[in-house]
């Protein structure tokens, strides 16, 4: 088999035993490799006990690689995590590019799944011929930079490693897990870990994958490499997300306070240019692109890395105007384990809570930089105020009570990202029908609403079925896995990716093979959410988008219609081959046939 190993690793961290089974290709095929594979083996995997409670012992959580990792790809060392969320109770797939994904993959494994719970804080060390599981008492209360110093001294440089900081050992529920300074961030894969009582899992491997056809494997990189050296990537290479900050004010797009406004006075203070006079530029593993912008700060001596998205959360989420608590709060959610939009969405919603005398927090206030680090502090390890705000916004609403969940800050439980629902209408419909819940990176329903032959405030027909086939990409490209930043370079992305795919493997692709195995990952992470008791009262957004007008700025007076969105959703359904109220049809799940055979 080219491209794969055609085995899974099954390791009970209870027990210490593990077993290797085999994936048959026919899988592999209809599901290719990250988040798809992840959520058919997800299907199968799961207990009646797990589906209940995403931290039973018996929950299983996935380290999922695909047939391009280890290529010489641009983009491809990723790999994907995926579990049932302890946040939303749904599918939660994460991705993240590292030396992990590569050392992985070298095991001699396409998956590896943790399932059980240690007696005492260990870590998991996965080899080609050994799996084991070593006590790790000492480790236990270190922050992730701590941990990562730890294991690289006691293992050595060759093996790489997956950790959770305090925050995933105290089961904040949007925990992540980290590797290389990067995070499988959003859903709380880290709280899973964290309950394995596994403080890392590390990897060493040494047995590659062969592909069909190198030498044009090798031609078509190349032509890749340049083309994303060009002008599609050039705003990520240059300027990072961080830049989107500005534009997304501009249009008035820009969720601010707790989605009270969508656009910040303060945004001159906490641009790119007023973080820091410098900063330098860093390239994940197996990339050509370099769009990682690193900005000097005090409290990080490698300096910290910032997103869009931290921006957002931590900034005018919170009404934070100063650019040293931004920087500074990133970085403590980096050594924490947090995620950074779900714990600035739910500080905001607290802060929001706290304006309205709905909690007794004084200091708790938006634009209070110290009262945000303080708090942040205490999340990551479940003390006061932050014993609450680590459940996240919809379960701290419920807490609260007195109608605070009609504008607790999520969808299905994971918290919306830095893209304004009522002046944004068709990422609105992305957020609602997100199998994840609040997703930007797997709706992808935003390029429709840039796009300047569009309404963003009039969805269309036509836009809904746009905003399906960036779904289908997003899925695509998820299970492959490609960074979405190397979108732009293809010219045509169905006949493109399918090559990948057919050098690597030998398989006989069509164009129109892919946007099929991506619809079938999407069902199938759909009737995952089924089986854990989705119902068609999931797909909305809170009370807020649906009442409050926007007050301000170039979307003054935008607000969501439930009808509108109502008549979004059936036709994305029906348009899905889903029931109207949607439903996929039960014989859509995926099947996982496998032998097994206990590893040394």
């Amino acid at each position: 088999m080219h491209g794969s190993h055609g085995r899974s690793l099954i390791v009970d961290v209870t027990t210490g035993q593990s077993e290797s089974r085999a994936l048959d290709e026919d899988l592999l095929r209809q599901y290719v490799g990250g988040v798809g594979l992840g959520t058919a083996l997800l299907n199968e995997l799961v207990t009646s006990d797990s589906l209940q409670n995403p931290l039973h012992a018996s929950a299983p959580l996935l380290f999922v690689f695909s047939p391009l990792v280890g290529s010489p790809l641009t983009t491809s060392a990723k790999f994907a995590v995926v579990a049932q969320s302890p946040l939303t109770g749904r599918i939660n797939d994460s991705l993240a590019s590292s030396h992990f994904a590569i050392s992985g993959k070298k095991t001699g494994y396409d998956a590896i799944c943790l399932v059980g719970r240690a007696d005492v804080p260990s870590v998991v060390v996965i080899e080609p011929t050994r799996v084991r599981v070593e006590p790790a008492h000492d480790l236990w209360g270190s922050t992730i930079p701590e941990t990562e110093a730890k294991l690289k001294s006691r293992y050595g440089s060759s093996y790489r490693a997956a950790v959770i900081g305090p925050a995933g050992e105290h089961g904040v529920r949007y925990a992540t897990i980290s590797h290389d300074g990067r995070h499988a961030g959003r859903g709380g894969h880290g709280a899973v870990l964290g309950s394995k009582n596994i403080k890392a899992v590390l990897v060493r491997g040494d047995t590659p994958t062969s592909y069909a056809h190198p030498e044009e494997l090798v031609t078509c990189a190349r032509q890749l490499s340049r083309d994303s050296l060009g002008p599609a990537t050039a705003k990520y290479r240059e300027l990072g997300t961080v830049a989107n900050l500005l534009v997304f004010n501009r249009l008035g797009v820009l969720p601010t306070r707790n989605f009270q406004a969508s656009e910040f006075e303060g945004t001159e203070q906490i641009a790119p240019e007023a973080l820091a006079t410098s900063k330098v530029r860093s390239s994940c593993a197996a990339c050509t692109i370099g769009c990682e912008h690193i900005f000097p700060h005090p409290s990080k001596s490698g300096g910290v890395r910032m997103e869009y998205e931290n921006l957002y959360a931590l900034g005018p989420m919170c009404g934070i105007s100063d650019p040293e608590v931004v920087l500074q709060a990133s970085s403590l959610c980096d050594e924490l384990g947090m995620d950074t939009i779900s714990a600035g969405a739910t500080i905001a919603f607290a802060m929001e809570c706290a304006e309205r005398g709905l909690i007794s927090e004084t200091e708790l206030q938006f634009g209070n930089g110290g009262a945000l680090l303080d708090v942040l502090q205490q999340i990551g390890r479940r003390e006061g105020l932050g014993n609450l705000l680590a459940e996240g916004s919809r379960l701290a609403s419920i807490q609260i009570g007195q109608e605070s969940h009609r504008f607790a800050p999520h969808v299905k439980g994971l918290e919306i990202p830095g893209y304004e629902p009522r002046a944004l209408q068709t990422m609105a419909l992305g957020f609602a029908v997100g199998t994840r819940g609040a997703d930007h990176n797997r709706s992808g329903a935003y390029q429709v609403d840039f796009s300047t032959e569009t309404s963003r405030l009039d969805p269309t027909h036509a836009m809904v079925e746009q905003a399906i086939e960036f779904e289908n990409e997003s899925a695509m490209m998820d299970s492959l896995i490609l960074c979405k930043f190397i979108r732009g370079v293809f010219q045509d992305k169905w006949a493109e990716m399918a090559r990948m795919l057919s050098l690597v493997t030998g398989w006989d692709v069509s164009p129109a093979e892919l946007p099929a195995t991506a619809a079938r990952v999407v069902t199938a992470r759909k009737l995952f959410n089924v089986r854990a008791g989705w119902t068609p009262a999931e797909d909305t957004l809170p009370d807020r988008f649906f009442e409050l007008q926007l007050p301000s700025g170039p979307s003054a007076g935008a607000v969501l219609s439930r009808e509108r969105l109502d008549e979004l959703k059936r036709t994305y359904n029906l348009l899905r081959n889903w029931s109207a109220d949607g439903y996929p049809p039960q014989d859509d799940s995926p099947t996982v046939q496998s032998d097994s055979s206990r590893s040394p």
